[in-house]
């Protein structure tokens, strides 16, 4: 799994085209998981229950990790819809995005090219009006400390721009912290020669 950031959408798209009598509509949504990304092609199902198709393909992880991609031709030809669609998302570099075209037939056949053209291309116009942002890939620590080390901790956590998750007040302090992956090794390393090695660190399973 690579640990460098990557960028996720920031807001949803709604792209509408007329192509030769068929209206075609690209949706486009932030869908961190596999599941979030079947709800929201439900939604848009659901919303255009009366469309003759709503094609899909969704990369619910790193644009680059297929074992998270889907996709599906919702009864149009074979290789029409959704692999188009797929391929216009993970050739856009963009993850955890999911993009529904729903398609009102109007009488006049496209043809596979036409069709592959069809949802290639609306996708594509979508992800031009995408906004994007840099996804972080995090991970969480547990710190054990006394409590005169408390102000040294929080100064190296805001060098690293670490941020506290959980706080427990008892003997010691214990913290649970989340921290950018490719940050750990650095930040571990700061806090033990700062600290004279005095601050407790794991990383919870």
């Amino acid at each position: 799994m690579s640990l460098q950031p990557f960028l996720i959408p920031a807001s949803p798209v709604r792209f509408e085209e007329e192509i030769k009598k068929s209206t075609f509509i690209t949706y486009l949504a932030h869908t961190p998981s596999i599941e979030e990304a079947k709800a929201f092609i439900e939604t848009i199902k659901t919303q255009h229950k009366d469309a003759r198709h709503n094609c899909w393909a969704f990369v619910a992880g790193r644009s680059d990790d297929s074992m998270k991609w889907g996709f599906s031709d919702d009864g149009e030809p074979s290789g029409t819809a959704g692999k188009p669609i797929l391929a216009q998302l993970t050739g856009s570099g963009v993850g955890e995005l999911t993009a529904v075209v729903t398609r009102y037939f109007g009488g006049i056949r496209l043809g596979t090219g036409g069709l592959v053209k069809a949802y290639g291309g609306g996708v594509q116009q979508a992800l031009k009006q995408l906004q994007t942002i840099e996804k972080k890939v995090t991970t969480l620590l547990q710190l054990r400390l006394d409590y005169p080390l408390m102000p040294l901790t929080q100064s190296i956590m805001t060098q690293f721009e670490a941020t506290e998750v959980k706080a427990d007040y008892s003997e010691k302090v214990e913290l649970v912290i989340e921290l950018e992956c490719l940050q750990v090794a650095a930040f571990k390393e700061t806090l033990i020669n700062k600290s004279g090695a005095k601050v407790l660190i794991n990383q919870p399973n």
